[in-house]
């Protein structure tokens, strides 16, 4: 399998679909908006004699999308997967009530969680199909694309609109054997969780803890593979049972 993961020079997510990619078996194309990032992440995964290849862009730039597919397919000779990662609100747009926001905070929201998604689809399909077909696509969405996200309602759409592309695209592609299903992430220990002093015991998650970038990254892996061929159109909820929750203590 040959991978194409952007936002997978990240420290949090990234890094760890980045290394779960690699220890499935798959060769890894690394895209980060920082070279040094990407760089670090494929020498770390060469150097275990694993086979990856850095990329560096701006995922709001439509030619670095473009790019990003292009160089892994000639980077690998084909493009099985495709990861998108990059996300978030509050490492983007600061925490504020709809009232608050501008049309360029909504407008930057929506970009750096779904608009940069559908090119980077788009450009994979048109890779997969130019193959003869097959292939997957994985996105790394949130819970807050199923319910409700307070302070950071631009975040919380185009998370919903993430899982609503992943049901088109399925429909649209199946019979081209092409998938696309989202990892629906709850709270996860990245740096931004933990600079929110969001560590230890969490009694608001039924499993009483963050999860790890680890379990979002198996997650992307499953979906990917094989294992789930029978799988699109879906998201995944990795949250520690926080949508199941009931409304009362237990």
């Amino acid at each position: 399998m040959n991978a194409l993961i952007i936002g997978g020079g990240g420290d949090g997510i990234g890094r760890a679909v980045s290394r779960a990619f690699a220890a499935a078996g798959a060769a890894v194309a690394v895209a980060d908006l920082d070279p040094e990032r990407s760089g670090e992440a494929t020498d770390e995964l060469v150097s275990s004699g694993l086979r990856a290849v850095a990329l560096a862009g701006d995922v709001r730039s439509p030619s670095a999308i473009d790019g990003f597919v292009s160089q892994s397919v000639a980077a690998f000779g084909r493009l099985d997967t495709l990861v998108t990662v990059v996300g978030g609100q509050v490492a983007f747009v600061p925490a504020m009530r709809l009232h608050e926001m501008s049309d360029d905070d909504w407008d930057l929201a929506y970009e750096m969680n779904l608009r940069y998604v559908v090119r980077a689809a788009r450009a994979a399909i048109r890779a997969f199909l130019a193959q003869g077909g097959g292939g997957s696509i994985v996105s790394v969405g949130s819970v807050t694309g199923v319910m409700a996200a307070p302070m950071q309602a631009g975040y919380g759409a185009a998370k919903a609109g993430l899982a609503s592309l992943a049901k088109t695209v399925a429909a649209e592609y199946a019979a081209d054997a092409i998938r696309m299903n989202v990892v629906a992430c709850g709270a996860i220990a990245t740096a931004a969780a933990k600079s929110a002093h969001v560590d230890g015991e969490v009694p608001e998650i039924p499993m009483r803890r963050l999860g790890a970038p680890r379990d979002a990254a198996a997650a992307a892996v499953y979906l990917a593979s094989p294992l789930s061929s029978y799988v699109t159109g879906q998201s995944l909820v990795v949250d520690g049972g926080v949508t199941v929750r009931g409304p009362f203590a237990v």
